[in-house]
């Protein structure tokens, strides 16, 4: 998969196939999509195109009141997107300046002139342009003079995957995981780096490896404890992550905090990336009247996992 981040930078793409999105999740619904144009590229001898935007949208738009809660970092999206078989995706970068581009110029620069586009597969609903001015109609148009085809996504489509980005959500606010595994194929995601924290749990013999979410968009869970799968270092291990303020130890700063104990792990991971596939969700975050109460429900949550996963404890 070829990734571009200008459009100067776009070289040759051979009859592309194009369609138009955020794609945030990479779900069932937006594989769908990819696949549609995945075939439709193979039939002409083209490639397969995803332009999408970033910063988000509405980051630029509403700065102070965007109310973004992404299902992916754009780090894992790309990830996710190599998966699906796409061959490019370009990233347009997004202003305010490029928002008041009129649709006309929007179709003759970016997708005519500079991608070469030879198809567009769009949704019904899809608006773009200066006061949103383009839409399917207008495409439907334009596109015979300048020579390329329309394609549209059904109202059906479009809509399981605008439902199916709201269940996952709302799934998880509610702490449920099996719900997103569902409708993403594949357990949610959480990625970041391994920051020191206070080192509590090492005193309690359960050292955890604090996670630092680099991006403030990104949706997280319902606080609570999961079971998880975690990769570093092209390496797997099982572990238990809590999401939470940590009511049980007494600090002076109430903040959200991502930690994860791994099972029959020994090594220095300070620095390391960490991804972070959510698998179980164990239980609510609760507040314990000492550590060693904390230490004896950790005990629990182990086993509970370790049943969970088939192996011994």
């Amino acid at each position: 998969m070829r990734v571009f981040h200008k459009l100067e930078e776009v070289k040759k793409i051979k009859k592309p196939i194009v369609t138009i999105g955020t794609f945030d999740g990479v779900h069932l619904g937006h594989q769908k999509i990819i696949k549609k144009i995945i075939e439709e590229a193979k039939k002409v001898g083209g490639e397969s195109v995803l332009l999408t935007f970033y910063p988000h949208p509405r980051m630029v738009l509403y700065p102070k009141n965007h109310g973004l809660q992404l299902l992916q970092t754009q780090k894992e999206k790309l990830n996710s997107l190599k998966e699906t078989g796409i061959d490019n995706v370009i990233i347009l970068p997004f202003s305010m300046e490029f928002s008041r581009m009129p649709a006309w110029n929007f179709v003759r620069d970016i997708l005519v002139n500079s991608i070469g586009v030879h198809t567009l597969v769009i949704g019904y609903d899809h608006q773009f342009g200066k006061n949103r001015e383009g839409n399917i109609s207008y495409l439907h148009d334009i596109s015979e003079s300048f020579n390329f085809k329309v394609i549209e996504i059904s109202a059906e489509e479009v809509n399981d995957v605008n439902v199916s980005s709201t269940k996952i959500r709302n799934a998880l606010f509610k702490g449920n995981v099996d719900i997103p595994k569902n409708y993403l194929g594949r357990p949610f995601l959480i990625s970041g780096k391994v920051v020191k924290g206070d080192g509590i749990g090492a005193k309690i013999g359960f050292p955890t490896a604090n996670i630092s979410i680099i991006d403030d968009t990104k949706l997280i869970p319902q606080n609570g404890v999961y079971g998880v799968l975690t990769t570093q270092k092209n390496k797997e291990f099982y572990g238990l992550m809590n999401i939470g303020t940590r009511p049980s130890i007494q600090t002076k700063r109430v903040e959200q905090r991502i930690e994860v104990y791994l099972l029959d792990f020994n090594r220095d991971i300070y620095g390391e990336w960490m991804e972070i596939k959510l698998l179980k969700r164990i239980r609510s975050e609760n507040k314990f009247d000492s550590l060693e109460a904390l230490k004896k429900q950790i005990i629990k949550d182990e086993i509970t996992m370790r049943n969970f996963l088939g192996i011994d404890y």
